[in-house]
């Protein structure tokens, strides 16, 4: 079946916990309800993001930046000062913190969802740690570094560390960054040319290996050895430079030990199939989300006719997550429903976002611990919960899965250019077809008659969406195909068997 990756935010689930058990909570004590919905759902991996703590440095940064304030106040008004963690992507150490029960309430957590069939996966961040990390403190020789001040950059000065206030600074080492964005100012770019710190960071992954059966790559991509190169060339060399991809070399280390443990890359860029091939299972697939967010649909069949099979069984197929603008506030209800349908149909990953499923609308900043309260959205819910159920039923998920190429339903008819046909075969006298139309207007196509279907007469039909059964000619289904005529953002689940 095809994974189902939900990603929640640890910081305000136990928050919210905390409010109701009136005491602080830890993940141990996570109620079975929350983890039978999940299982419900058919969860097979949950991330859970936010784990790690953020220091006091990060902290500030985050409380006194103005930017941030504007939007705790636009998601939460009544928000305090207590509201707000800092980024949890300024990890100051890969520690469960004892507030969250430590790392004995994380085992009895994930023994738990084990239990009911569901991977644990953590966050990881590659490019870079929080100003607070004790490495930053210990082993400048590990980050990117400058003699003379740069812009992105802050002092050092030794047994110090990050901003020191009355020690002369012996060095500037930079903000991490992404090359096409200001620097985070509240992290310290590592220096993947430095031996020592490629060791530092392969032990912290051997070491999550203990705690988790995965990680989620926070900008995965930042950390190829071109990239890294291109961004900080001009920078000074470390005195124990070394080369070579760092993934080849950290993956091989883990699995090496965990020969399961999976790896997730957050990618952009068009350098998925790049850290596919250097060990990752899985990789984020954002140009389907664009264009699904954009609502065109030729270029969404063009994507997922152009990427190779194997690409796309590794893709990480999402409506939201933390660093988009909620798919209840993209997407209007018909549309959402198609762009839900092509995401889940998909092989690979299917991701879902905590509150994707209620509907929930407002979009909040990874630095607070506190979120509003929003009730759900029944025609989501069910929508969701109707998806499920037809997959289900249907057999979407299961057996050998193919994006076919409409035809046009007859000559000079382009409305074909707007249809997704994903097929899923068990048998060779059984298959699903899924067809999605995705666009504001009806349209019609022909979907090939799959190559692999058994010799027959006649074939039984089982609409999933409107219930209707048919029996169809075997010879007329391969001469011209299965017609469709959907309307706009229309979806049709039809199931064949053959009958004789």
């Amino acid at each position: 079946m095809t994974p189902l990756l939900l990603e929640v935010n640890g910081r305000c689930l136990l928050r919210e916990l905390d409010t109701a058990l009136a005491r602080p909570a830890t993940l141990a004590e996570l109620p079975e309800a929350t983890l039978d919905l999940w299982q419900s759902r058919g969860v097979t991996h949950l991330w859970l993001m936010g784990l790690w703590p953020t220091g006091p440095i990060a902290r500030r940064i985050a409380l006194e930046h103005p930017g941030l304030r504007r939007q705790y106040q636009a998601v939460l008004p009544d928000w305090q000062p207590g509201d707000v963690a800092g980024s949890p992507y300024a990890v100051a150490a890969y520690e469960v913190p004892e507030r969250y029960g430590g790392a004995v309430a994380l085992a009895q957590f994930r023994r738990r969802l084990h239990a009911r069939g569901i991977r644990l996966l953590l966050d990881f961040v590659p490019n870079h740690v929080g100003l607070d990390h004790l490495w930053v403190r210990d082993h400048p020789e590990w980050f990117v570094r400058s003699p003379v001040p740069r812009p992105g950059t802050f002092p050092w000065a030794s047994g110090v560390g990050a901003f020191p206030e009355q020690a002369s600074p012996h060095a500037w080492l930079a903000h991490g960054r992404d090359p096409w964005f200001p620097p985070w100012t509240d992290t310290a770019q590592l220096d993947y040319r430095s031996a020592g710190a490629r060791r530092a960071m392969i032990e912290t992954l051997q070491r999550l290996a203990g705690y988790c059966d995965g990680v989620r790559c926070d900008m995965a991509m930042l950390v190829l050895e071109r990239v890294f190169e291109q961004t900080w060339a001009e920078w000074t060399t470390p005195q124990d430079a070394t080369t070579g991809e760092f993934w080849a070399e950290a993956i091989e280390a883990v699995r090496g030990t965990h020969s399961d443990f999976v790896f997730l890359a957050e990618v952009y860029w068009g350098l998925e199939t790049e850290l596919l091939n250097l060990g990752f299972d899985f990789v984020y697939d954002k140009t389907l989300y664009d264009l699904l967010a954009a609502g065109e649909g030729p270029r969404v069949q063009d994507h997922l006719l152009g990427l190779a099979p194997a690409i796309l069984s590794r893709g990480v197929h999402f409506l939201e997550n933390h660093d988009e603008v909620r798919a209840a506030e993209v997407f209007p209800p018909e549309r959402h429903r198609a762009a839900a349908w092509i995401a889940w149909a998909l092989p690979g990953v299917r991701f879902v976002h905590e509150g994707q499923w209620e509907g929930r609308r407002a979009r909040v900043p990874v630095q607070l611990q506190r979120r509003p309260y929003e009730a759900p959205d029944p025609w989501i819910s069910r929508m969701y919960d109707d998806i499920q159920r037809v997959m289900g039923r249907a057999g979407v998920g299961r057996g050998l899965p193919q994006v076919l190429v409409p035809r046009a339903a007859w000559v000079g008819n382009p409305t074909g250019r707007n249809f997704v046909l994903v097929l899923w075969q068990t048998e060779v006298h059984r298959f699903t077809l899924v067809a999605v139309h995705y666009a504001p207007h009806p349209g019609q196509c022909r979907a090939p008659w799959p190559a692999g279907a058994a010799p027959a007469r006649r074939w039984r039909v089982h609409e999933h969406g409107a219930g209707w059964n048919d029996l169809r000619n075997a010879a007329m289904l391969e001469r011209e195909g299965i017609y469709l005529d959907l309307p706009a953002w229309g979806v049709q689940v039809l199931e064949f068997q053959r009958a004789d």
